[in-house]
């Protein structure tokens, strides 16, 4: 009885923090967008221009992007907390809860990880090829480190904290491979229309080169999918063994 009433105890404090975390996950990237849109104006004149052209706004930005699916994630997770389930492996899990397990590990797992360890890497190599200074007076530290630390720091919490059920691997690339699609689509087209690549290091390679840079981008984001995969059925080796173990 009284392991029952300690276990029923530590269940209830495990799922009080890991709300705690979805709410404080939610707040910070839904305010770092509120406060990205509305507050970070980047220069306009002649040469920043040329740099970071208005045109597509802030929704050309890769960052921008993954800072709302990171906000939508912990969104649903908080709802799920609340109206769905945390059960390690249900017979039914509701709709809420199936959209958070395909969320996170089709979109915000391997592209948060992306844009976090792209950013660091080039920003290490030269910062002018990815957060030009001219910026420094406009965009605050702490918001960079909100859409390009804290979203590698709380997927990775996350990991650890919650359980999900990956969906087919082919299913899971082949949607996290038309996400990636559609954005380099997306910043062809706002170099089309202002004539500025979204990415500084984007100007400096030849077309080749910029060829090369997207294949490897591409491929770097789909294997931070399996690596995500990876790295839940280790985590949670036991929980995936008993969900196969249901689903035969």
């Amino acid at each position: 009885m009284a392991s029952v009433r300690g276990n029923s105890v530590y269940q209830g404090v495990y799922g009080a923090l890991r709300t705690l975390l979805h709410l404080t996950a939610a707040v910070q990237f839904g305010y770092g967008i509120y406060y990205d849109y509305n507050y970070v104006q980047f220069p306009t004149s002649e040469p920043e221009m040329r740099i970071h052209h208005p045109w597509g706004g802030k929704f050309k930005y890769l960052t921008f992007l993954d800072a709302i699916i990171q906000a939508l994630y912990y969104i649903v997770s908080l709802v799920n907390d609340f109206v769905g389930t945390n059960e390690l492996t249900p017979k039914k899990p509701p709709a809420v809860r199936r959209f958070k397990d395909w969320l996170m590990a089709t979109l915000a797992f391997p592209v948060a990880i992306n844009v976090g360890v792209t950013f660091w890497t080039l920003y290490a190599i030269d910062r002018e090829l990815v957060f030009p200074k001219v910026l420094d007076p406009v965009f605050p530290s702490w918001l960079n480190h909100v859409l390009h630390t804290n979203i590698v720091v709380f997927i990775v919490l996350e990991l650890f904290i919650s359980y999900r059920s990956y969906p087919k691997r082919s299913q899971g690339l082949a949607g996290l491979a038309i996400f990636m699609g559609a954005y380099l689509v997306w910043i062809h087209v706002v170099k089309h229309y202002s004539g500025v690549w979204v990415y500084p290091v984007l100007e400096v390679l030849q077309l080749p080169q910029r060829i090369l840079f997207f294949a490897a981008v591409v491929g770097f984001t789909l294997s931070l999918y399996l690596l995500g995969e990876f790295l839940n059925n280790t985590v949670w080796a036991k929980e995936v063994k008993l969900a196969k173990r249901k689903s035969n």
